[in-house]
């Protein structure tokens, strides 16, 4: 009996991807990595919304989460290594639910994939405690030793200047901190010798998580439309509108503003593992069944910490979503939830 049941799961082609910082793990590992040295966090905090401000006026070729590329500088002058990567990944903490979800969504014929901005020693260390194949990550690649190698003893004094000009700026100063960070990253930075190596630096997020999430889809014959995809924040929001114009199911769990208006569906909860029931609707009866399915739990609505479902494919107006979702991911995330 229970080899007939194992051999008609095994025949159900369901493919799910994750976002791993918020979804899956608790912590945000660049924020992490930064606050290991003094006024790293509030550096952190300026270039994150130096990187939404790129994002928002779609500059040239910068995509969401390169705020992973623009640290790296920091990171080098700070001697922060790929052993400091692995030892806070060792010390990480799965979101509530997450590892549940995960191995229920295996144990009944689903393919799980993360695509995610991390750092690929933290990416895989948390995947595959997850248990989640390494050839079915794709993460941002850190090139450790060769740009501790690059920076050059005349470049020190250009990297603690833009410090100390950071750490002065108020985080709320757009406009100043677009023309300092302009300056520096565009202009002083590519003349340094570490510069030429930073470029090397891809970070995975915006268009480039749509174009991995593409790749996985073409390897595996499976179109975007048979797909279910989870973020939260705005490195995700391109590969959202992906799967949900394409028919597929995109699920914001404690979404930002940048996330929510991209989403299919949303869930604000402190445990990821109530998207269980969603995970069976699709399987059911796709987009049509879990439309049902949500819409029943948005009636009855949550509890201050758990339960939020929302069906947002066509509503127009976001805000009181947007709240709940603020609240909740504070809750789960402390301050990394505050990230954009």
């Amino acid at each position: 009996m229970q080899i007939k049941r194992l051999k008609e799961v095994s025949q159900i082609n369901n493919f799910v991807c994750f976002d791993l910082e918020g979804p899956l793990a608790l912590e945000d590992n660049a924020y992490e990595l930064m606050k290991l040295f003094p006024g790293g966090g509030r550096i952190f905090k300026i270039i994150s919304r130096y990187d939404d401000i790129l994002t928002m006026e779609k500059r040239g070729e910068y995509e969401p989460g390169d705020t992973l590329a623009l640290i790296v500088p920091f990171l080098v002058l700070h001697n922060i290594s790929i052993d400091d990567i692995d030892r806070l990944a060792t010390e990480s903490h799965f979101t509530v639910g997450a590892e549940g979800l995960v191995s229920w969504l295996q144990w009944n014929g689903w393919k799980v994939f993360c695509i995610t901005t991390a750092y690929e020693p933290y990416a895989l260390h948390i995947t595959n405690k997850l248990g989640i194949f390494a050839h079915n990550v794709a993460c941002t690649s850190f090139p450790g030793d060769r740009l501790k190698r690059a920076l050059a003893s005349e470049d020190v004094s250009v990297l603690k200047k833009i410090e100390e000009d950071i750490l002065s700026m108020d985080p709320a100063d757009d406009e100043k901190i677009e023309k300092k960070l302009d300056d520096f990253f565009w202009e002083k930075l590519p003349a340094t010798g570490i510069g030429e190596v930073i470029k090397e630096v891809k970070p995975v997020g915006g268009g480039r998580k749509k174009e991995a999430l593409k790749k996985f889809a073409d390897k595996h014959a499976q179109a975007l439309s048979g797909w279910v995809a989870i973020g939260d924040s705005i490195t995700d929001s391109n590969m959202l509108k992906a799967v949900d114009v394409a028919g597929g199911l995109a699920v914001a769990f404690n979404g930002n503003n940048f996330a929510l208006p991209f989403a299919t569906m949303s869930l604000a909860s402190t445990d990821i593992g109530e998207l269980q029931g969603v995970f069976k609707a699709w399987q059911k009866g796709g987009r049509r069944d879990t439309e049902k399915y949500v819409r029943a739990k948005e009636n009855a609505y949550g509890d201050n910490r758990r339960g939020y479902f929302n069906w947002l494919s066509g509503k127009k107006d976001l805000n009181e979503i947007i709240d709940i979702h603020r609240k909740i991911r504070y809750q789960v995330r402390e301050e990394a939830g505050k990230l954009g």
